[in-house]
């Protein structure tokens, strides 16, 4: 391998190391800690509901539940024998566990095809993206995690279909997602006085500036939107598994 190469792929590993960012499990429950382990998250949080209209408790809350915040997440391969590896049932991947289809929709309609599901700021971006859709598509408020999680895991053509009905253990999962957004927004009101605590405080930074335009939050509907009377088959993309 000459000298070239060499330098080129430790050039590669530094620009992906820099890109992600894994707080340990002892954070996984307070934002706080979250944001004091790496600000890049509040950063990326920040931009997202400025951008998107999505509270940033609510995206922090999806990634606890999709990846407990691994850069590199994805579904377990299964084994033929327990010896001969067998494909993934799903391409989810990443701190969103976003699949292929949705994650190039994503990069088509953010005009960002350099977007990585292992970046923080990108995987944090298309949370609150695939949420601001489901706001506008199915009348759901960007501040209803329940139900934002349940069109999330369906697709917008199964939440519209009802598909969750027959999954009990997702509305519990859902339940979970919402009251995991409850807690980190209690506690965000406070982050500035846990930070200051810390042994290695940080100064909280701003957010990053956005050229999007702002986005208006809709009138909150409480109740899942009926079934439309034309199937679109491009809002059955799940954005995982």
């Amino acid at each position: 391998m000459s000298i070239n190469k060499a330098w080129s792929g430790l050039l590669v590993l530094g620009l992906l190391a820099g890109c992600s960012s894994n707080p340990p499990k002892s954070t996984y429950n307070n934002i706080c800690a979250i944001y004091d382990f790496d600000d890049d998250w509040q950063d990326a949080a920040r931009a997202s509901e400025k951008r998107w209209g999505v509270p940033s408790y609510i995206l922090m809350a999806f990634v606890h539940q999709e990846s407990r915040f691994k850069h590199d997440a994805q579904p377990e391969r299964p084994y033929f024998l327990g010896l001969i590896p067998l494909p993934r049932d799903s391409s989810a991947y990443g701190y969103a566990q976003a699949q292929d289809p949705a994650w190039k929709d994503y990069q088509k309609a953010s005009g960002n095809w350099g977007a990585s599901r292992s970046d923080v700021e990108d995987a944090l971006d298309f949370i609150g993206w695939y949420n601001y859709e489901s706001s506008r598509q199915l009348g759901i408020s960007r501040k209803d995690t329940y139900n934002l999680y349940l069109a999330y895991h369906e697709g917008r053509g199964g939440y519209s279909r009802r598909t969750y009905n027959q999954k009990p253990w997702l509305k519990r999962v859902a339940q979970k997602v919402a009251n995991q957004a409850n807690v980190y927004r209690t506690q965000l009101q406070n982050c500035d006085a846990y930070i200051a605590d810390s042994a290695e405080p940080i100064q909280l930074k701003t957010t990053r500036k956005t050229t999007a335009a702002p986005v208006v939050e809709k009138k909150p509907v409480s109740k899942p939107a009926p079934a439309a009377s034309t199937r679109d088959t491009s809002t059955d993309l799940k954005p995982f598994r």
